[in-house]
């Protein structure tokens, strides 16, 4: 049963509110130099093909595709957010679309991506992704990320169920899911797709959310409360400074092992193919 975290409702509201705190120029400046930038470009066919984001939020990676040669499109429910991606890129194509439905022709991209996305939704996400092989064509390459049940959180499940059972008692709303390796891959595989391969990353993110959970505490149950929530952002990608120092890097270098990834990964890329 996949591990599920309350909060407020990742809404069009919640949305809007969260991508006006970020800054599209910064997001794009840690794309460039993503982790995980390098692995959906490995993921997707060659440059010229047409790709869809599938809740593009800022738009940060439909820019980043559209410069490396990909007619890339994005679409996302916050209108907000596709208003400033078009102050930085005029012309980009957007649309503000429901994913479950999306408004655009069958079989007509070559690639779907989509990063921390569809485990927002409560129903689950087979409604999305029956409409991502939709608009695949065959042979299609889908491109998605989740959060994932990691060495650390599988450890932590118990007091993980938990906390968010009691903060939906207290009246925390629904904000997302967590799923294991297995779940992800079921959930893809049955919706018509042939999984090719699944890497965690972002490994410093839960470090860095363990720790000012660790500082709240040493300041007092109050403030605890007040750093509470896990809201993780819309793409989860690997953040941070353009220039580290070198213990820095080497930790970076670490982190990314494939047994730090299983042990901390935040989030999980799964690559898969349309049947």
């Amino acid at each position: 049963m996949p591990l599920a975290y309350y909060s407020r409702a990742a809404t069009e509201e919640f949305w809007s509110e969260h991508w006006r705190g970020h800054s599209l120029e910064t997001l794009t400046r840690n794309a460039e130099v993503s982790p995980l930038t390098d692995m959906i470009l490995r993921a997707l066919p060659p440059p010229g093909a047409r790709v869809l984001e599938a809740g593009c939020g800022l738009g940060q990676y439909v820019l980043l595709l559209r410069r490396r040669g990909y007619r890339a499109m994005g679409t996302d429910w916050s209108p907000h957010a596709l208003q400033a991606c078009r102050a930085v890129g005029p012309g980009t194509p957007l649309a503000v679309m429901d994913l479950r439905g999306l408004g655009l022709r069958t079989g007509v991209f070559s690639a779907y991506v989509s990063l921390g996305v569809v485990e927002h939704d409560p129903e689950g996400p087979d409604r999305i992704l029956r409409d991502a092989w939709r608009v695949l064509e065959p042979g299609g390459r889908l491109i998605l990320s989740v959060p994932y049940v990691n060495g650390a959180r599988r450890l932590g499940a118990w007091w993980i169920r938990r906390r968010h059972r009691r903060l939906q008692e207290a009246g925390g709303q629904f904000y997302q899911f967590v799923l294991t390796r297995g779940e992800v891959r079921a959930f893809i595989e049955r919706n018509g797709f042939r999984v090719t391969s699944a890497t965690p990353y972002d490994p410093a993110r839960l470090l860095r959310a363990g720790w000012r959970r660790v500082r709240s505490l040493a300041r007092g149950p109050w403030a605890a409360w007040a750093a509470g929530g896990d809201r993780q952002g819309g793409h989860g990608g690997a953040t941070g400074p353009q220039r580290r120092s070198l213990p820095a890097r080497v930790l970076r270098r670490l982190l990314y092992t494939r047994p730090a990834l299983a042990a901390f990964g935040h989030m999980i890329l799964f690559v898969a193919v349309k049947r």
